[in-house]
């Protein structure tokens, strides 16, 4: 298959709401040849990276929109928008291969239309651009409501932030303490020829000058790294952990912070790892295997303890919550447009739902480590601030940690370009049972 009409497809049932790129990429990629699988990678998350602006200048060069049956023809819009723009394709290729592939989708009347659009677009696209401008969703290439709202939230960082977000994350792998000291690997990617450096705020975090694929370096099918984002690393250790406790990991998928967990503490008597949904835990099984570390996998809905805890008390949570991870956007980009303004309110209250059904089963002295990815207040140090309003045993403990700003409550990484994810940690202990 064309690999322009394989990210169109995955595209478009993102556009049409139906899907994320993680969930519809992998079936098109499928599909397309070996040599042309990277090409249709960079072509559905280059173009999701930079739709908003895209779409904008796309209204701009059409006399009508799109009918909500033809997103697949605006995806091909938007993919060959593009390769004009953003890629060292030859805008003849780009042009004509993106115009081919309508008659594939069986709308060559498609055909006219993307041609006329494209080569308008070739012509007069940079400077339709700089006219849009002073539009901050030209500028900062992010939706409306988000761009206003990391604006509101962050007056002095919000451009900083969408730039990182539009950048290529770098590739960050987590060593395996159990095996090496970061030191150590370090000396093994140098001997091995790989650049690279150690993380500023992980110990156990190493940062490549370069992405490769992480089955070529040194140790990987042994169990020596993994590949985990700096921001994500930070959890092992601020959760405290010591010989005999138990563990409970909520809302585990796909497993890095769990697999962490058990990396940082070899004496753990017990570790419980939860996720709503049963196939993700195939994930978090995979990475357990491959580091030859275990859990108790159980898929369930966290709120629901009475389906899933056996009244035995943990001593540490980790609820990494549910959340609209803009933190991750440079990751997963396709975030711009699934995400809206109207989702942010009924996460913030399912975030509350799980702090307060899992207090419950935390010890007295346990502690409790709240984290999204999230770069919204909204859903992080507010919702701890009325959890502890409303919850009299709870008391909030300091980060041992210097990255990010302190906040209210707990601290706000914000994505950093070649650093790390944006993310949100508090930490919380249980001075006393709730009253009953």
């Amino acid at each position: 298959m064309n690999p322009r009409l394989a990210a169109a497809r995955a595209l478009a049932a993102v556009l049409s709401g139906k899907a994320s790129l993680n969930s519809s990429l992998p079936a098109q990629l499928d599909k397309v040849e070996d040599r042309d699988r990277g090409l249709t990678q960079d072509l559905a998350f280059g173009t999701a990276r930079w739709q908003p602006r895209l779409d904008l200048l796309a209204a701009q060069l059409l006399q009508k929109p799109f009918k909500a049956a033809d997103a697949d023809v605006q995806a091909l819009l938007l993919i060959g928008l593009y390769q004009l723009f953003y890629t060292r394709i030859p805008a003849h290729a780009a042009i004509g291969e993106t115009v081919g592939c309508a008659d594939k989708l069986k709308k060559p009347w498609a055909k006219g239309l993307l041609n006329a659009v494209l080569r308008r677009a070739q012509r007069d696209g940079e400077a339709m651009l700089a006219d849009m401008a002073r539009d901050p969703v030209v500028r900062t290439a992010h939706p409306r409501w988000l761009q206003k709202a990391l604006k509101a939230f962050w007056p002095d960082q919000w451009e900083a932030i969408c730039a990182a977000n539009n950048a290529h994350p770098p590739m960050i792998l987590r060593v395996n303490r159990r095996h090496h000291s970061r030191d150590g690997y370090l000396k093994l990617l140098a001997d091995a020829g790989v650049q690279a450096q150690a993380c500023a705020y992980s110990r156990d975090g190493i940062v490549l000058a370069e992405p490769r694929d992480v089955r070529g370096l040194p140790g990987f099918a042994e169990g020596w790294i993994s590949v985990q984002d700096e921001a994500a690393q930070l959890a092992a250790d601020l959760l405290d952990l010591a010989p005999g406790q138990r563990v409970l990991d909520a809302c585990c998928a796909p497993g890095g912070k769990t697999c962490h967990v058990l990396e940082a503490e070899a004496g753990l008597s017990h570790v419980v790892a939860i996720d709503l949904e049963a196939k993700r835990l195939i994930r978090v099984r995979e990475n357990l295997d491959r580091l030859k570390l275990d859990a108790e996998l159980i898929a369930c809905d966290a709120r629901d303890t009475a389906s899933w805890w056996d009244g035995k008390p943990f001593q540490r949570i980790l609820l990494d919550a549910p959340c609209s991870a803009t933190g991750v956007i440079r990751r997963h980009p396709d975030i711009k447009l699934t995400r809206q303004a109207e989702d942010i309110a009924p996460l913030a209250a399912l975030q509350g739902e799980l702090l307060d059904a899992l207090w419950p089963t935390l010890e007295v002295g346990g502690m409790l480590l709240y984290a999204t990815c999230s770069s919204l207040p909204t859903e992080n140090t507010e919702v701890i601030g009325a959890f502890l309003a409303r919850t009299p045993g709870a008391r909030e403990l300091d980060l041992a940690t210097e990255a990010g700003l302190r906040q209210a409550h707990g601290r706000q990484l914000l994505a950093q370009e070649g650093g790390h994810d944006g993310f949100y940690y508090a930490k919380l202990i249980k001075i006393a049972a709730s009253r009953g």
